[in-house]
């Protein structure tokens, strides 16, 4: 299916430099951020707790951001969850507080900057199940304020996290790398993975420069890039090797010039269709897929610009040409078959 067909190549590889070095300059601007600035890591990487509370009224989030600081937290997370009744918590450990006390701790604190005591309170469900849950009750008895519920991360569980998340992000490099040097060749393979580590490491510099919250739902939007990109790429790849079959003639620019130009409408519905839906998980589906989103978007956008202006680019510059992709036919030999 095509939007438009084009029937000019676009001379993609004539600024072939120009792109790669625009890539470079973002690359290690990503790079000198990472380092400068560090990644905000999540409690799942660091160790904390997460609290979820839902109050009767609408929550006003600068008062418990108050009341957390007195606690001993600099800088509490406390963003809306849902509804305006709704908030989210998210604490990093210290040291006057123990890890599993943080919850009664917390939940006191807040009640008593709502002028009311703790209590135990047993309520029904929509199931009819009965639940007894932390509340926080007026002189009247009304509840004001209830813990919805608690987690909490052990240091050595996030250290855990963290390890696991980058044997995964490794071991993805490496199998995307044996596999496209087994369907294709080893310099598309090395032009893949400088593409997708461009990727990965321009949407880390995003997330350390506005120190954005990396947890394991952005590590996760980061492997999928890292798939959707490399999809891009053998898209591109496989239209390549078509063409160095058929344009016999042509020239590497030439034929890669072709294989972009030729593919550009199946990029734009694939990846406006993505997009689309990206977009409306960013808009509409809340803190929780907040970041997850945001790493996806940037990871898309970067993701069609590397296939183009970096695999493609970096494949050339590796020198791949037609017997690299096509093995060539031997000419018979005249003397074959000859009488002596």
């Amino acid at each position: 299916m095509e939007l438009f067909r084009i029937k000019k190549d676009i001379p993609f590889m004539r600024h072939a430099l120009v792109f790669n070095a625009i890539s470079a300059l973002t690359f290690v601007a990503a790079v000198f951020f990472l380092i400068h600035n560090s990644l905000h890591f999540s409690i799942e990487f660091t160790g904390g707790s997460q609290l979820q509370l839902q109050y009767t009224k609408a929550a006003n989030l600068e008062n418990i951001r108050g009341s957390l600081e007195k606690l001993g937290y600099e800088q509490p997370e406390v963003t809306g969850f849902g509804t305006a009744h709704d908030v989210l918590i998210r604490l990093p450990v210290i040291k006057t507080i123990d890890g599993k006390q943080t919850a009664p701790v917390v939940f006191e604190a807040l009640c008593k900057a709502e002028q009311g005591v703790v209590k135990n309170v047993s309520s029904v469900t929509a199931k009819g199940e009965q639940v007894t849950r932390d509340s926080c009750v007026d002189g009247a008895g009304a509840v004001q304020l209830e813990l919805s519920k608690f987690d909490f991360v052990g240091p050595q569980i996030g250290d855990e996290l963290a390890a696991n998340g980058l044997n995964a992000l490794v071991m993805v490099v490496i199998g995307v790398m044996i596999y496209l040097a087994v369907r294709f060749e080893w310099k598309f393979a090395v032009a893949a993975i400088i593409a997708n580590l461009h990727d990965v490491v321009i949407i880390l510099g995003f997330f350390a420069f506005f120190q954005w919250e990396f947890s394991l739902t952005v590590l996760a939007a980061v492997l999928a890039v890292l798939g959707y990109s490399v999809n891009e790429s053998v898209v591109i790849f496989d239209r390549i090797r078509e063409n160095f079959r058929k344009q016999r003639k042509a020239g590497v620019q030439e034929v890669i010039d072709n294989a972009i130009t030729s593919t550009i409408s199946r990029t734009i519905i694939t990846h406006g269709c993505t997009q689309m839906m990206v977009l409306s998980m960013l808009f509409l589906g809340g803190p929780t897929l907040h970041f997850f989103a945001v790493a996806l978007t940037i990871g898309i956008c970067f993701g069609v610009y590397s296939s183009v202006f970096v695999a493609a680019a970096v494949a050339m510059w590796l020198g791949v040409k037609r017997e690299d992709l096509i093995k060539p036919v031997k000419e018979k030999d005249e003397t074959d078959g000859a009488v002596v």
